[in-house]
């Protein structure tokens, strides 16, 4: 037809001036030339929006794949169907969708075999944007369908370039708004300003600190981006800028001033040829707003780092001085434990080589006295001061010696035993004996049953001590004219030792703490001795250390309470 080689002219506001960047991009894939000529031809002069035509041309499918793949930004394709194969154009489409994964690209399809692809299976089947029979794209009809397609795709690249924006400021947020998130932050406003005014422009953000340092360049868009401030005056602009008070043209840019709630100011230049529409500075007006805060929020961010750097930087010189402390600490520990071995060790001396040794004087000075009775005077009356004189001294050492024990267990109580098979029958009688003077004295009745000999593997001065102290309680406890009486048997392969007495036994409250350190019983001691609460506590260490027990019972065969201990027994050869 004549009119698809007519010329024809574009409205003199629609013709592309001259200093813009380059046109609209337009693919013709077609294995014809003769339509590449025809396109060409008949295109000279389109422009839409102030911008004319860039055109790039393949002549089969897979040559057209590549260039749109070295091209990207291309606005529209104009795709013939049938070329290398029947269905070389529709699989091209497919590709540019899914291989490309380009969804902006508008795809209009040209053939010249409406039938080899029906019209409605093209569309259901492929994203495509248009589908026109080559007879009837006349001039007119080319127009028309590029300047919707132009106008589609200009709107889809604008919504694009506004979630890049986005994108770009939350990804700002996400890193906590660091020196590098802050011209990313930048960067993301130039972009959403220019989708914002619905402007493709080139643009610059600058900052200005609150102590009128010089302003820093944060980002920058196209010429910008490269030569930096590109030969503006920052000062100047900041002040005409920020007595206008809204969006204002200086120096061929429109510029926008934003003072933040800290008192940094922040000037956003534009290199736009048209002023800001009235819909334009509200819409910027109100970005505004949101983009003080959020530098703001970068700024405080930014002191957060700082101070978090700064504290954390603390906490590690502290944690390293802790250390250090630690480490004295402990070397004073394990100074500490060397002493209080040796401490336990002067302690063991003094329960068992002294305390005993004492009872056995205060016995002896008891029968002293008794013998003296027999004297003439003077002879008695010198005896008897002198036997005294032992007998304070016995006593009074015998006060030192607890108040040593005490003092020396109210840190730690911390016994060894030396083990060695020794006969426990032997040891209770022994220790038994040493102590019926103590239970002359008070007029009570000491019976002791041992039948020997009882081996057991252990330490003889410990089980010696521990019977002792379970003795030393019952004389305590029991009143004047009492009976005491201490048991060793053999019980199911143990050897059991039981100590009872006739005094008032034990309570509830005595037997929940009986064996606690420093833990004194209910009943008083019935002739005004002295108590540390530590010898039952003794006795339970004693018996554990030898892989024994104690069973405790408050009302025993004699009345008052009964302790009995029992050792494993040595195996017979």
């Amino acid at each position: 037809m004549p009119s698809d080689f007519l010329e024809f002219a574009e409205p003199e506001a629609d013709r592309a001036e001259p200093g813009h960047k380059t046109g609209w991009k337009l693919a013709v894939i077609d294995d014809d030339e003769a339509v590449h000529e025809g396109t060409r031809f008949a295109l000279r002069h389109f422009a839409i929006n102030g911008y004319g035509l860039e055109l790039i041309g393949a002549h089969s499918a897979a040559d057209g794949l590549e260039l749109l793949r070295a091209n990207p930004d291309t606005a529209v394709v104009l795709l013939d169907v049938v070329m290398e194969t029947e269905d070389a154009g529709l699989k091209l489409a497919k590709a540019i969708r899914e291989e490309l994964n380009n969804e902006l690209i508008r795809i209009i399809l040209r053939t010249g075999q409406p039938g080899q692809a029906p019209e409605r299976q093209v569309v259901v089947d492929y994203d495509i944007n248009d589908y026109k029979a080559k007879t009837e794209l006349t001039a007119d009809k080319l127009f028309t369908t590029l300047t919707a397609a132009f106008r589609s795709y200009d709107h889809l690249k604008r919504l694009d370039d506004t979630r890049i924006g986005l994108e770009m400021i939350v990804g700002a947020s996400a890193s906590l708004f660091d020196d590098r998130s802050l011209k990313t932050l930048a960067q993301g406003v130039l972009i959403q300003i220019s989708a914002l005014l619905e402007i493709e422009t080139d643009g610059i953000l600058i900052m200005r600190e609150t102590n009128g340092a010089n302003p820093l360049v944060l980002a920058g868009l196209g010429k910008f981006e490269a030569d930096g401030e590109n030969g503006i005056d920052r000062s100047g602009l900041f002040a005409t800028a920020a007595a206008a008070g809204r969006p204002v043209r200086s120096d061929g840019l429109v510029c926008l001033f934003v003072k933040t709630g800290s008192g940094a100011e922040i000037l956003v230049a534009l290199a736009t040829e048209d002023d800001l529409t009235e819909t334009q500075a509200s819409l910027v007006s109100v970005f505004s707003a949101k983009l003080a805060i959020a530098f703001d929020n970068a700024r405080l961010y930014d002191e957060l780092r700082l101070a978090n750097e700064e504290l954390e930087e603390r906490v590690a010189r502290r944690t390293q001085e802790l250390a250090g402390a630690n480490e004295r600490l402990e070397a004073q520990g394990a100074l500490l434990k060397r002493v209080n071995a040796f401490k336990n060790e002067i302690l063991g001396t003094i329960a068992h080589d002294l305390k005993n040794p004492i009872a056995v004087i205060l016995g002896r000075s008891e029968m002293m006295a008794t013998l003296t009775e027999s004297l003439e005077e003077p002879l008695r009356e010198r005896f008897a001061k002198q036997v005294g004189h032992i007998r304070a001294s016995a006593e009074r050492m015998t006060r030192i010696v607890d108040m040593s024990i005490a003092d020396a267990l109210a840190d730690a109580l911390d016994i060894s035993v030396e083990r060695r098979p020794v006969d426990l029958a032997a040891i209770v009688a022994a220790t038994a004996e040493l102590s019926r003077m103590l239970a002359e004295r008070k007029e009570q009745r000491l019976a002791v049953f041992a039948d020997g000999p009882l081996d057991v593997e252990g330490d003889p001065d410990r089980l010696a001590e521990a019977i002792d102290n379970l003795v030393s309680n019952a004389l305590k406890y029991t009143p004047l004219g009492g009976e005491i009486r201490i048991e060793a048997a053999r019980l199911d392969g143990q050897a059991r030792v039981t100590v009872s007495d006739s005094g008032p036994g034990l309570n509830a409250q005595d037997t929940a703490r009986l064996f606690g350190r420093f833990q004194r019983l209910s009943a008083q001691p019935t002739a005004g001795e002295s108590s540390t609460g530590l010898g039952l506590s003794i006795v339970a260490k004693i018996v554990e250390l030898h892989q024994g027990e104690i069973v405790v019972e408050e009302k025993g065969p004699l009345g008052g309470a009964s302790f009995s201990i029992l050792i494993p027994l040595l195996e017979t050869r």
